[in-house]
Protein backbone atom coordinates (compact mmCIF):
# COMPACT_ATOMS: atom_id res chain seq x y z
CA UNK A 1 0.00 0.00 0.00
CA UNK A 2 2.77 2.62 0.65
CA UNK A 3 4.28 2.18 -2.76
CA UNK A 4 1.19 3.87 -3.49
CA UNK A 5 2.18 7.37 -2.11
CA UNK A 6 4.35 9.43 -4.54
CA UNK A 7 7.97 8.79 -3.43
CA UNK A 8 8.68 12.32 -2.24
CA UNK A 9 5.93 12.21 0.50
CA UNK A 10 6.82 8.79 1.45
CA UNK A 11 10.26 9.72 1.71
CA UNK A 12 8.99 12.89 4.31
CA UNK A 13 6.43 10.75 6.44
CA UNK A 14 9.97 8.37 6.78
CA UNK A 15 11.97 11.36 8.14
CA UNK A 16 8.95 12.95 10.46
CA UNK A 17 8.87 9.05 11.94
CA UNK A 18 12.29 9.08 12.20
CA UNK A 19 12.02 11.67 14.21
CA UNK A 20 9.12 11.02 16.41
CA UNK A 21 11.15 8.00 16.99
CA UNK A 22 14.16 9.71 18.11
CA UNK A 23 12.28 11.59 20.26
CA UNK A 24 10.70 9.19 22.17
CA UNK A 25 13.34 6.28 22.35
CA UNK A 26 15.34 10.06 23.90
CA UNK A 27 12.37 10.76 26.31
CA UNK A 28 12.08 7.00 27.48
CA UNK A 29 15.93 6.01 27.63
CA UNK A 30 14.81 2.33 26.31
CA UNK A 31 16.91 -0.02 24.72
CA UNK A 32 17.23 -0.74 21.01
CA UNK A 33 17.98 -3.80 19.34
CA UNK A 34 18.91 -3.92 15.35
CA UNK A 35 21.26 -5.47 13.17
CA UNK A 36 23.55 -3.78 10.64
CA UNK A 37 24.80 -5.59 7.74
CA UNK A 38 28.34 -6.43 6.40
CA UNK A 39 27.31 -7.82 2.57
CA UNK A 40 30.20 -8.63 0.74
CA UNK A 41 29.95 -8.70 -3.01
CA UNK A 42 32.66 -11.29 -4.85
CA UNK A 43 35.00 -9.15 -4.81
CA UNK A 44 35.00 -8.55 -0.80
CA UNK A 45 33.61 -5.27 -1.12
CA UNK A 46 31.25 -4.08 1.45
CA UNK A 47 27.74 -2.82 0.27
CA UNK A 48 26.94 0.63 1.89
CA UNK A 49 23.40 2.85 1.31
CA UNK A 50 22.15 6.16 1.84
CA UNK A 51 18.94 6.18 3.85
CA UNK A 52 16.14 8.96 2.76
CA UNK A 53 15.52 9.86 6.42
CA UNK A 54 18.36 10.28 9.39
CA UNK A 55 21.72 11.71 8.69
CA UNK A 56 21.86 10.91 4.94
CA UNK A 57 25.14 9.70 5.41
CA UNK A 58 26.95 5.89 4.15
CA UNK A 59 26.11 3.33 6.11
CA UNK A 60 25.67 0.05 6.14
CA UNK A 61 22.29 -1.90 5.74
CA UNK A 62 20.31 -2.88 8.80
CA UNK A 63 17.07 -1.90 10.73
CA UNK A 64 15.54 -2.81 14.12
CA UNK A 65 14.67 -6.53 15.11
CA UNK A 66 11.00 -7.54 15.52
CA UNK A 67 9.64 -9.27 18.76
CA UNK A 68 11.01 -12.83 18.40
CA UNK A 69 13.13 -11.98 15.20
CA UNK A 70 16.78 -13.38 15.29
CA UNK A 71 19.48 -11.18 14.41
CA UNK A 72 20.11 -13.12 11.33
CA UNK A 73 17.05 -13.50 10.60
CA UNK A 74 16.07 -9.74 10.30
CA UNK A 75 19.64 -8.99 8.59
CA UNK A 76 18.54 -10.75 6.05
CA UNK A 77 14.93 -8.95 6.07
CA UNK A 78 16.32 -5.65 6.03
CA UNK A 79 18.59 -6.39 3.19
CA UNK A 80 15.73 -7.36 0.92
CA UNK A 81 13.78 -4.77 1.48
CA UNK A 82 16.27 -2.02 1.24
CA UNK A 83 18.26 -3.61 -1.50
CA UNK A 84 16.27 -6.31 -2.63
CA UNK A 85 19.57 -8.38 -2.24
CA UNK A 86 19.58 -12.22 -0.88
CA UNK A 87 22.49 -12.67 2.01
CA UNK A 88 24.20 -15.78 1.63
CA UNK A 89 26.11 -17.57 4.44
CA UNK A 90 24.85 -15.30 7.08
CA UNK A 91 26.56 -15.45 10.05
CA UNK A 92 26.89 -13.08 13.40
CA UNK A 93 29.57 -10.96 13.12
CA UNK A 94 29.84 -8.96 16.52
CA UNK A 95 27.66 -7.46 18.53
CA UNK A 96 28.00 -3.42 19.54
CA UNK A 97 26.40 -1.28 21.70
CA UNK A 98 26.51 2.38 20.56
CA UNK A 99 24.03 5.49 21.35
CA UNK A 100 20.92 6.29 19.66
CA UNK A 101 18.94 8.99 20.10
CA UNK A 102 20.06 9.13 23.67
CA UNK A 103 18.93 5.41 23.94
CA UNK A 104 21.34 2.33 24.30
CA UNK A 105 21.26 0.77 20.89
CA UNK A 106 22.48 -2.89 20.94
CA UNK A 107 23.43 -3.74 17.26
CA UNK A 108 23.79 -7.36 16.14
CA UNK A 109 26.86 -7.14 13.12
CA UNK A 110 25.64 -10.16 10.92
CA UNK A 111 28.11 -10.59 7.85
CA UNK A 112 27.65 -12.49 4.50
CA UNK A 113 27.78 -12.59 0.74
CA UNK A 114 25.56 -10.88 -1.95
CA UNK A 115 25.74 -11.92 -5.53
CA UNK A 116 22.80 -9.51 -6.20
CA UNK A 117 23.21 -5.75 -7.73
CA UNK A 118 21.34 -3.67 -4.98
CA UNK A 119 17.95 -1.82 -6.22
CA UNK A 120 17.14 0.95 -4.12
CA UNK A 121 13.18 2.04 -4.02
CA UNK A 122 14.06 5.92 -4.01
CA UNK A 123 11.99 5.44 -1.04
CA UNK A 124 13.71 4.46 2.34
CA UNK A 125 17.40 3.73 0.42
CA UNK A 126 17.97 6.43 -2.15
CA UNK A 127 21.64 4.94 -2.91
CA UNK A 128 23.45 1.93 -2.75
CA UNK A 129 27.32 1.01 -3.48
CA UNK A 130 29.92 -1.49 -2.75
CA UNK A 131 33.07 -0.13 -1.30
CA UNK A 132 36.59 -1.44 -0.92
CA UNK A 133 37.27 -1.24 3.29
CA UNK A 134 40.55 0.46 2.09
CA UNK A 135 38.13 2.93 0.03
CA UNK A 136 34.92 4.00 2.15
CA UNK A 137 33.43 6.77 1.97
CA UNK A 138 34.43 9.73 4.00
CA UNK A 139 30.78 11.10 4.62
CA UNK A 140 30.24 8.18 6.86
CA UNK A 141 29.47 8.32 10.74
CA UNK A 142 32.99 7.82 12.15
CA UNK A 143 32.28 5.21 14.84
CA UNK A 144 30.91 3.10 12.04
CA UNK A 145 34.31 4.02 9.94
CA UNK A 146 36.57 2.99 12.91
CA UNK A 147 35.17 -0.67 12.94
CA UNK A 148 34.28 -1.18 9.22
CA UNK A 149 37.50 -3.00 8.29
CA UNK A 150 37.97 -5.14 11.86
CA UNK A 151 33.85 -6.45 10.80
CA UNK A 152 34.84 -6.73 7.11
CA UNK A 153 38.08 -8.59 8.19
CA UNK A 154 35.92 -11.04 10.01
CA UNK A 155 32.77 -11.45 8.12
CA UNK A 156 35.89 -12.67 5.49
CA UNK A 157 37.26 -15.03 7.38
CA UNK A 158 37.13 -18.78 6.06
CA UNK A 159 35.81 -17.35 2.44
CA UNK A 160 37.20 -19.16 -0.26
CA UNK A 161 39.86 -17.12 -2.21
CA UNK A 162 38.21 -18.30 -5.46
CA UNK A 163 34.44 -16.35 -4.59
CA UNK A 164 33.48 -19.75 -4.68
CA UNK A 165 29.35 -18.83 -2.84
CA UNK A 166 27.77 -22.09 -2.13
CA UNK A 167 30.78 -24.24 -0.63
CA UNK A 168 31.52 -21.58 2.07
CA UNK A 169 32.30 -23.67 5.38
CA UNK A 170 32.82 -21.55 8.52
CA UNK A 171 33.87 -22.14 11.97
CA UNK A 172 32.08 -19.75 14.27
CA UNK A 173 33.24 -16.65 15.25
CA UNK A 174 33.22 -15.15 18.87
CA UNK A 175 31.56 -12.05 19.23
CA UNK A 176 33.35 -8.98 19.29
CA UNK A 177 31.81 -5.78 21.64
CA UNK A 178 33.17 -2.79 19.96
CA UNK A 179 31.93 -0.46 22.72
Amino acid sequence: MLHLIPRPLHRAVLRGAHLLRGGWWRLCGSQVTGCRLIALDPQCRVMLVRHSYGSGRWMPPGGGLRKGEGAVDAAQRELREETGCTLLAPRLVAIAEEKLHGARHLVHIVGGEVLDKPRVDGREVIKAAFFRAEALPKDMPQHLRVHMRGWITTATAGRPADGAQNSITRPPLPQVPTA
